[in-house]
C-alpha cells in the first residue's frame, strides 16, 4: 500500500508547517555553509510570519507556493514565479526560487513530485523556460535536477547573506525547457 501523497498550492494556514520544514531543512542542508549561530537563531515562529505574509499577498499573480503532502503533513515546499535575473525575460522565463524537502522525508519522492508540480504550474502560467539557483557545492540537488532534465546554463553568482561579506554562498543556475 502506498502513502497518500500529493502536491497542491499552499494556503496561508500552511505557513507554520512550511516554516517548520524550512528551519529543519536549513539546519541540515546549510550546516556547512552558514554559521551555526545564524541557523540556531532561526525559529519556526519568526519564519512563519514571513510565509504568512507572502501567501496572503504574493508580489505577482504568477508567484505560487506549492506544498508536498503526506496525508495532511507538509513534507516540502517550492516557490515559483517570474525569473528576476536581469539576463532573463520575466514573461518567458519562470523560476523555482525555493525547493525544500523536510530532511526526515527525503528519498520518498516528495522532491520529484514538487519539481513536476512546479513545471506544471510554470507551464500553466505560460512560461516557456524554467531556471533555479542552487549552492555550487550542492552536488546532490544538482544530480537530482540534472536527472530530471535540467542543466547548468553557465550563470553563477555569489550571495552575501549578511551584507558585510562575512557569509557568502556561491550559486550556479540550472535551466530546463518547458516546451
Amino acid at each position: 500500500m502506498s502513502a497518500d501523497v500529493s502536491c497542491r498550492v499552499a494556503w496561508a494556514d500552511d505557513a507554520p508547517a512550511i516554516a517548520a520544514v524550512q528551519v529543519r531543512a536549513w539546519r541540515t542542508s546549510y550546516a556547512d555553509l552558514l554559521p551555526a549561530e545564524l541557523l540556531e537563531a532561526l525559529t519556526p515562529e519568526e519564519v512563519s510570519a514571513g510565509w504568512n505574509e507572502s501567501l496572503r499577498r504574493p508580489p505577482d499573480a504568477r508567484n505560487r507556493v506549492l506544498v508536498a503532502l503526506e496525508r495532511n503533513l507538509v513534507t516540502g515546499f517550492a516557490v515559483t514565479g517570474p525569473a528576476l535575473d536581469p539576463d532573463l525575460d520575466p514573461v518567458a522565463d519562470g523560476e523555482i526560487s525555493d525547493l525544500t524537502v523536510d530532511p526526515h522525508k527525503r528519498g520518498n519522492g516528495h522532491g520529484s513530485r514538487l519539481v513536476q508540480a512546479c513545471v506544471d504550474t510554470l507551464r500553466a502560467d505560460r512560461f516557456t523556460r524554467a531556471v533555479t539557483w542552487l549552492a555550487a557545492t550542492d552536488d546532490a540537488t544538482r544530480a537530482f535536477l540534472v536527472g530530471t532534465g535540467w542543466d547548468a546554463d553557465g550563470a553563477h553568482r555569489t550571495l552575501d547573506l549578511t551584507g558585510d561579506g562575512s557569509v557568502t554562498v556561491k550559486q550556479v543556475r540550472l535551466h530546463t525547457d518547458l516546451g
